[in-house]
């Protein structure tokens, strides 16, 4: 064979070089893979890093640790589901969590909704300056937020205990509520509620029938919001709590004697509760789309 057979082989018909065909080793391989498809080994990448410290939450509640320390598997066990208030005061402080975040869910996310609607659907003197004040709370770090609240109820002579828990948390989680339903409503389409307005319906109906039916997803969500902001707060109840510890505060508590192994139960009861939340959600929005 000639060398000009050779070169003509090696050529394409519009003059390019030809790419060499062979073997290629493991690692070309991946990298090849991985530079075809980045976006999703990034994805799979930053799922795993969000995801791995609950997988370890999960395993650690089957744990049967041989210590007082918590730290890495030892033996399976299902003790720690079957005796989930076996650690003294666990269970006193979940259900101290779970009022206080019922209760200040509802507190907050009425009280929001009616600053949301009014910001959004009056005009008054000072609206932009609520609306720039709204965000404050928000920014304000809890540390700052909480010694503050502290030196109110001090102040204001209110002992340490369930009710300034409770009006902490209403407060703190208020600006969220606010924010959420606010941008649900700024999306709204006016033109619905005066489409029932023309159809003769009454301020009340209107508002019952057309407008809060829109605004509800908003309100769930600033709910949910509410709800995880206020059962998973440490710093603003360590300063507000008087003798009532919370969850949050008994796992500090128990952190410097060895956490056991019940709060991992815990961790993934909330994990599983917060999941059928989300995918009943998408479930019961997928089922409005489909009846449409």
């Amino acid at each position: 064979m000639s060398t000009t057979d050779t070169a003509a082989r090696g050529t394409r018909g519009d003059g390019t070089s030809s790419r060499p065909s062979g073997p290629r080793s493991p690692l070309s391989a991946a990298m090849g893979f991985a530079g075809r498809h980045a976006v999703v080994v990034a994805a799979i990448g930053s799922l795993t890093y969000l995801l791995l410290p609950i997988a370890v939450v999960i395993l650690q509640s089957f744990n049967k640790p041989a210590g007082r320390y918590n730290t890495s598997f030892n033996e399976f066990t299902l003790s720690n589901w079957t005796n989930m208030c076996a650690a003294g005061g666990m269970c006193d402080s979940v259900v101290l969590s779970l009022q206080i975040a019922v209760l200040a869910t509802i507190g907050a996310t009425v009280l929001g909704s009616a600053i949301a609607f009014a910001l959004v659907r009056h005009r008054f003197r000072g609206r932009s300056s609520i609306n720039m004040l709204i965000f404050l709370p928000m920014a304000t770090p809890e540390v700052v937020m909480g010694s503050s609240l502290l030196t109110l109820f001090v102040s204001m002579q209110m002992r340490l205990g369930f009710w300034t828990l409770l009006i902490a948390h209403i407060m703190f989680t208020l600006s969220f509520v606010v924010v959420t339903v606010k941008a649900r409503l700024s999306g709204l389409d006016p033109n619905l509620e005066e489409a029932a307005r023309d159809l003769y319906a009454n301020a009340w109906s209107t508002f019952w029938r057309v407008t809060f039916p829109l605004a509800l997803p908003g309100i769930m969500a600033a709910a949910m919001l509410a709800f995880a902001l206020s059962f998973d707060d440490f710093i603003v109840s360590n300063f507000n709590a008087g003798n009532e510890v919370n969850f949050p505060m008994f796992v500090w508590g128990a952190s410097r004697r060895g956490v056991p192994p019940q709060v991992n139960v815990i961790g993934t009861l909330m994990f599983v509760v917060a999941l059928l939340a989300v995918v009943g959600g998408q479930w019961a929005a997928a089922q409005r789309h489909r009846n449409r």
